[in-house]
């Protein structure tokens, strides 16, 4: 015989929860890809709904139930109607779930076009309470030279890897392959998994010809999603990893569109 129900109790502490479900769920996805259509990898999930302030628990063997349910079919374009399920399967009215993956893109070296697969962090974040929000954000490991040393220098310029984290809302569909290309195009030249000798040679002279600071980059970037029509609002940080200074080089710009437009 199967006791009863905890969660279902009354809570008299009067207390409200806005968050409450599970985190770090480990579950292979599907995502779409713009070069092969599609491409399979694993993702960490964290699913959450809210609890009234009377309610002891919330049933989070559900959230579980419901990710099986979808059975790997998860993109953007059903990230609403999953929330839609956890708020009504636990008769919620908030749902929030984050997905985070690592995306790879197949990428050729500038000069001897040597192919290598790219590793980009990728996270899609989303909420449906009384309206419904998402957002993609990316991580892009880029490289930088600094402008003040080449202008200084006798010889040469310090550069560094460093990292752009961008995040956007937008209106209709956005690739992940078009994020990550903007983000490049920004930076003192490209990162690559696979570089020969006359690759390098092409990086490091670009980048030399090509000097940035953190804040030209957000800057840059920032440009070219203001006049895209499909992007509503965005969040972009630049951080380089410095190779001469004991600190890391940061910035950061957000706008909402829709507010500037009012």
């Amino acid at each position: 015989m199967i006791d009863k129900d905890i969660q279902n109790q009354k809570d008299d502490r009067n207390i409200a929860i806005d968050k409450v479900g599970v985190k770090d769920i480990r579950y292979p996805i599907t995502v779409l890809d713009k070069a092969t259509k599609t491409q399979q990898t694993v993702a960490l999930f964290n699913m959450y709904v809210n609890l009234p302030r009377s309610h002891k628990g919330t049933h989070m063997s559900r959230l579980v139930e419901i990710l099986n349910e979808h059975n790997r079919r998860i993109s953007l374009q059903n990230f609403s109607d999953i929330l839609s399920t956890m708020k009504k399967r636990l008769n919620a009215e908030s749902a929030h779930m984050e997905i985070s993956f690592p995306y790879f893109v197949m990428k050729s070296s500038p000069v001897t076009h040597s192919k290598g697969l790219m590793e980009y962090q990728c996270t899609f974040k989303g909420s449906l309470n009384k309206g419904k929000d998402l957002v993609v954000m990316i991580h892009v490991p880029i490289n930088t030279l600094c402008p003040c040393s080449k202008e200084i220098s006798d010889f040469g310029a310090h550069n560094q890897r460093g990292e752009v984290r961008l995040q956007v809302r937008f209106k209709k569909f956005v690739w992940i392959e078009d994020l990550i290309k903007l983000v490049e195009a920004a930076a003192s030249s490209d990162v690559y998994s696979v570089l020969k000798r006359e690759d390098e040679k092409y990086v490091t002279e670009k980048a030399f010809q090509n000097p940035k600071f953190v804040e030209d980059i957000v800057r840059d970037i920032a440009k070219e999603l203001e006049r895209d029509p499909n992007i509503t609002w965005f969040a972009v940080e630049s951080e380089n990893f410095e190779s001469i200074h004991n600190h890391n080089a940061y910035a950061y710009i957000e706008r909402d569109k829709e507010k500037q437009d009012r």
